[in-house]
């Protein structure tokens, strides 16, 4: 047998012996998902809940490995940080929320979030200038219930 056959064999018997490692694609429960204006909720949900919350949407490819692994790891490292199903407990401490939505309000003002890859396999969560501008205003208000929405002071986008 030539050496192109037997590396298209090896090769196919790795990506089979591959499928058997399979890790648990889980939602766990919500405990206390987050309290924003339904507009705003809309965007989060659309752009962040894939990886920040126990609502993630399986794409079908999560389940064909090596990609299972990637997206696994993903949503694990994203829910570590920031979950939105456990709000509830950064609410019931305000110094963890506002660490909370002062790093969120980073992470969107630099376009870091949602990373690049992401958008362009989810067109639906790429968030425009407005949307950011809109969770930003929020997270201002958010983190100072007492200030008017247009008197919180947004860096221009980096984008």
């Amino acid at each position: 047998m030539r050496w192109p056959a037997r590396l298209f064999i090896s090769a196919s018997a790795l990506v089979i012996a591959a499928q058997l490692i399979r890790p648990e694609r889980v939602n766990p429960p919500v405990h206390g998902d987050l309290s924003a204006p339904p507009a705003i909720k809309e965007m989060l949900s659309r752009a962040c809940y894939d990886c920040h919350s126990n609502q993630t949407k399986w794409p079908w490819y999560s389940a064909i490995a090596p990609m299972s692994w990637w997206v696994y790891r993903d949503v694990e490292r994203g829910r570590q940080p920031l979950n939105f199903s456990n709000w509830s407990d950064y609410a019931a401490d305000p110094g963890t929320m506002n660490e909370k939505l002062d790093k969120m309000a980073k992470l969107l003002d630099s376009g870091a979030m949602p990373p690049w890859w992401y958008r362009e396999l989810h067109p639906e969560s790429r968030l425009t200038f407005s949307d950011r501008d809109a969770i930003l205003r929020w997270i201002g208000v958010a983190r100072d219930p007492h200030a008017q929405a247009d008197s919180v002071y947004y860096p221009e986008p980096s984008q």
